[in-house]
């Protein structure tokens, strides 16, 4: 590995923070929760890393095991970055993270987010819906900036989202990437998102409704 600073503990805590606390890492492994990335792809998410930056984050995390180098499926396809599954049990990790984070009296609720980090608060939020027993089931296609797809799954233990696209959707949602965020935080609501065009619901609206109000 190319890091050398270490806090030299025994404490598992400190261990892990020395495998992933590098500025960026645990930020490239947000933006593979939901699929692989090529690289050009995480350098237009993480816009504030250096490509030699990115490139020796990628590295690390690969040559600890949380991450993978592959060829992308199909016809043409080039290298991609994947989380193993050992990179994949960090989720639990970043989304308490993430939830520690909004009780913050110094956090920008303002500032840019990627679209990712949106569509993966959305998926944290969905767990408070379905604790509370909100009946719905069904397969919602997600479109964010007309450039990002997502398929959502509502079922019966929770909402799964995959980047992808989904073949025949109970619902379609269309919407703005700075909507999304204005939604997430309670600074909008999705009824003015759709009267202004913003937003565009179509089919089974119940999907997205449930989460999103």
């Amino acid at each position: 590995m190319s890091r050398k600073r270490s806090y030299n503990e025994g404490c598992p805590v400190s261990h892990a923070l020395d495998l992933v606390g590098e500025r960026w890492g645990l930020l490239v492994v947000r933006e593979l929760l939901l699929g692989p990335k090529r690289f050009a792809d995480l350098r237009n998410a993480l816009c504030g890393a250096s490509s030699n930056i990115l490139s020796t984050r990628l590295r690390d995390l690969a040559e600890i095991g949380v991450l993978r180098k592959r060829l992308a499926d199909g016809p043409g396809g080039g290298p991609v970055y994947e989380l193993t599954d050992w990179g994949r049990a960090l989720e639990p990790v970043l989304f308490a993270l993430g939830t520690w984070g909004t009780s913050s009296p110094f956090w920008d609720r303002q500032a840019p987010s990627t679209v990712d980090s949106l569509v993966l608060a959305l998926r944290a939020q969905a767990e408070f819906v379905f604790l509370a027993g909100a009946p719905v089931a069904g397969t919602c296609q997600l479109r964010v900036d007309d450039s990002e797809s997502f398929v959502l799954r509502f079922g019966e233990t929770g909402l799964e989202v995959t980047r992808a696209s989904a073949a025949q959707p109970d619902a379609v949602v269309d919407i703005e990437s700075r909507t999304l965020q204005k939604l997430l935080t309670g600074d909008d609501t999705l009824d003015d998102a759709v009267d202004e065009g913003r937003a565009k619901l179509g089919g089974d609206e119940r999907l997205i409704r449930s989460l999103i109000k």
